[in-house]
């Protein structure tokens, strides 16, 4: 039998099921009226409900501004960061420059990737553990899928100065307590207590409270991708007032080559 090709019901119209302009000239974002129903809404509420359809406390809101600003370096020496900086060094536009960092951002060891797959697994353990498995089995279930328990450890660094203040912040409005949050903690400790200095990291700590503000790793991903842009403008017209190419040069003489030698070309 053969099935019907979906592609071919779409043909010359576009779907949604999140909103749009309409005929009346409303712009329906979500089922609400974005110009009426969602008249002066923070910035974040609306991007959050626009990932997610719900909203958010006013304290869960206050939280989830934090885990940005917590998180908004204007390093030029961080990954991401230097991208926007070279940019600026290089005469690129600021558009580009800025698009081309966060992309890189997605990194999966230490961006994006890697707290996607946190909150995944804070999520599959917390339903584990509620099932009767142990945390021990969780953990080394983790290890033989993934390698790694994401959200541990901190390159370079011992200790993350950004857990403190979130922590802090997080306790005066209410919101320390949530299961997975509890569960990140109880994970820290199970490897400080077998000898591993794998102490919770920044992108530990907010998957933890994604999962409690009931986020999908997917939902999360996207909620945490602009985090660090407010870091990235400064660093960026910080190179472009600079000279230009003065940003990490890197002068032939200082490339230790260890190749073949030189080869003379004959007719």
């Amino acid at each position: 039998m053969n099935t019907p090709d979906p592609r071919l019901a779409q043909v010359g119209r576009v779907r949604s099921r999140v909103g749009g302009l309409r005929d009346d000239r409303r712009v329906v974002y979500r089922g609400r009226d974005l110009h009426a129903d969602l008249a002066g809404i923070d910035w974040i509420d609306l991007y959050a409900f626009g990932i997610t359809g719900r909203r958010y406390t006013d304290n869960q809101l206050r939280l989830m501004h934090a885990l940005w600003v917590h998180t908004s370096y204007p390093d030029a020496r961080i990954w991401n960061n230097r991208v926007a900086a070279l940019a600026g060094s290089s005469r690129s536009t600021g558009s580009l420059g800025l698009a081309a960092a966060l992309a890189v951002s997605e990194a999966h060891i230490y961006g994006r990737g890697n707290e996607v797959q946190a909150v995944g697994f804070f999520l599959r353990t917390r339903r584990a553990l509620d099932d009767g498995a142990t945390l021990a089995d969780c953990i080394g279930q983790e290890m033989r899928d993934h390698g790694r328990i994401a959200g541990y450890g901190r390159p370079l660094l011992d200790g993350d100065e950004r857990i403190a203040p979130t922590m802090a912040l997080a306790e005066s409005l209410g919101l320390a307590g949530g299961p997975h949050l509890r569960l990140a903690f109880d994970i820290e400790r199970h490897f400080v207590a077998r000898g591993k200095n794998l102490r919770l990291n920044y992108g530990c700590l907010v998957s933890a409270f994604g999962a409690d503000l009931g986020m999908t790793p997917q939902q999360f991903g996207l909620f945490m991708f602009p985090s660090f842009l407010a870091g990235m403008p400064p660093v960026y017209l910080d190179a472009r007032e600079r000279p230009e190419g003065t940003l990490l040069p890197l002068p032939c003489d200082a490339v230790r080559y260890e190749g073949p030698p030189p080869r003379r070309w004959t007719d």
